[in-house]
């Protein structure tokens, strides 16, 4: 986990054991996370009935950290499975689809190797699942929306992570979040690249997706 290459935060390099769990394949949709607006009346997100991001297999965007947790709970409760937001460690090792210490899930080639780069993402962010999974059949694990994580965001808590399951600090201010974003000049991130905000801010490039326990 972490890069020598990245930024500070992302320093030093350790390796880290997860327990198995489940990823959601795409972040969660518009129609997804309008079952949860229509079955709990919560409000929407601010971008929600923007043309740019009302497409129905968007991601849904503008989601606070508070907003995401609830849907999971609701989830939960819907399905008798406990749904949660992944950890920092958890989210880094599905992104890396089973290649160690490569920028990118498809390896080390630059994004804008990808197919249709210069086209996608102009206002907003892509439909899921549009072009090729990682190495574990995830769908945009590193671009379209930033990704909410369960953790609390410490700049230097690489230095004394646990070595299992590492949940991040007990408190903080920022929450923890991975993964690129249609806003960005670069529009994919790496594997290992952290991003943290507040955890009642709404962007319109932040986004999420599940986890479950096995």
């Amino acid at each position: 986990m972490g890069s020598d290459a990245g930024q500070d935060c992302e320093r030093p390099v350790h390796r880290v054991w997860i327990d198995a769990f489940f990823l959601a394949a795409t972040q969660v949709t518009n129609a997804e996370y309008d079952s949860f607006l229509h079955a709990t009346a919560s409000p929407a997100p601010p971008f929600r009935h923007d043309p740019n991001f009302s497409h129905a297999t968007q991601p849904v965007a503008g989601v606070s950290w508070h907003a995401a947790t609830q849907y999971c709970d609701w989830l939960s409760a819907q399905t008798g499975r406990r749904y949660r937001l992944p950890t920092e460690a958890e989210w880094e090792r599905a992104a890396r689809g089973g290649i160690e210490q490569k920028k990118f899930p498809w390896g080390d080639d630059p994004p804008q190797s990808l197919p249709d780069y210069a086209q996608r993402w102009q206002n907003g962010p892509d439909p899921v699942a549009r072009y090729a999974p990682n190495g574990f059949g995830l769908y945009d694990i590193c671009d379209n929306v930033h990704e909410w994580c369960s953790d609390w965001y410490d700049p230097d808590y690489y230095a004394n992570s646990l070595e299992r399951n590492p949940r991040g600090p007990e408190r903080g201010q920022r929450k923890a979040s991975r993964g690129g974003s249609w806003r960005h000049h670069i529009k994919v991130a790496r594997c290992s690249a952290r991003s943290s905000i507040p955890p009642e801010f709404q962007y319109a490039d932040y986004g999420f997706r599940v986890a479950c326990d096995i």
